[in-house]
C-alpha cells in the first residue's frame, strides 16, 4: 500500500488535549450552575461543539446563548493551551513523514482558533500544507466533508490519504471519505474495520514507510 499524504487529526493524535477540552467544558459548565454528573467525559471525546451544545442545551439557564457559552469554553482552553504536550513521538514522526517526502495536512473537529492554538504549541505549522477546522466546512465530523476536502486540497486519491484519528467520530468521517485510516488507542483497541490500530508512533511509521514489495518476474 503506498501512502502519498497523512491527514492528522490534531486532538488525542498529534496533542493530548482531550483532558485540557474536557476541563474547559467542565468548569464553564460549572460556573453555569449545569449538573453533568450523570455523563461521562468520553460522552463528547471526538464530537464537535455544536453537536455537545444540542445535548446539553436543554441543561441550560435561561439567557446563555451557544455563542456565549462557546466563547467561554475556547477562551478557557486558550489561555491553558500552552501545558499542553505532543503525544510520545509525534514530532519525530511528523519531521520522518516530511524528509520522504509525504504530503500532511490537519483534519479537526474544533474550531479555528482551537486549531491554531494547538499548532502553535506544537510548533510543526512548517510541516502541514493546511489545517481544516470545523469553521472551513459545512458539516464536521462524522460526515465525510472535512476529509474529502483534505484530499482535494492535497491533490491525491482518498486511497492513497491515510487519515490518523483516535475517535470513532473522526473514524466514521474518514472512512466514509474513502481515506485508509489509522486508529491511536492507548489500549490497543479500535475499529475492526481500521487499516492499523497502534499505540506506539513508531508502529505508525513503520506501516507508512515500510517499503512496497515489487513484482516478483522470472524468465525462462
Amino acid at each position: 500500500m503506498k501512502i502519498g499524504a497523512i491527514a492528522w487529526d490534531i486532538d488525542g493524535t498529534l496533542v493530548d488535549s482531550e483532558p485540557l477540552h474536557q476541563e474547559a467544558l467542565n468548569a464553564v459548565c460549572h460556573g453555569l450552575g449545569i449538573d453533568m454528573s450523570d455523563l461521562h467525559d468520553d460522552r463528547f471525546r471526538g464530537i464537535h461543539m455544536h453537536d455537545v451544545w444540542l445535548m446539553l442545551r436543554e441543561r441550560m439557564p435561561a439567557g446563555v446563548t451557544e455563542e456565549s457559552w462557546g466563547t467561554d469554553i475556547v477562551d478557557y482552553y486558550i489561555a491553558r493551551a500552552r501545558t499542553l504536550k505532543p503525544l510520545p513521538g509525534v514530532l519525530d514522526l511528523v519531521r520522518r513523514f516530511a524528509a520522504n517526502g509525504i504530503k500532511q495536512a490537519c483534519v479537526s473537529n474544533s474550531g479555528r482558533r482551537v486549531v491554531d492554538a494547538n499548532l502553535a504549541g506544537l510548533g510543526l505549522q512548517s510541516f502541514f500544507a493546511f489545517s481544516i477546522s470545523l469553521d472551513d466546512v459545512a458539516k464536521g465530523k462524522p460526515d465525510p466533508e472535512p476529509y474529502a476536502t483534505a484530499c482535494r486540497r492535497l491533490g491525491v486519491l482518498p486511497a492513497q490519504v491515510l487519515a490518523v484519528e483516535d475517535s470513532l467520530t473522526g473514524f466514521a468521517s474518514a472512512k466514509a471519505a474513502g481515506l485508509v485510516t489509522a486508529f491511536h488507542s492507548f489500549g490497543g483497541d479500535g475499529p475492526d474495520d481500521a487499516d492499523i490500530v497502534f499505540a506506539d508512533m513508531r508502529v505508525l511509521g513503520d506501516f507508512v514507510l515500510a517499503p512496497v514489495p515489487s513484482a516478483i518476474s522470472s524468465s525462462t
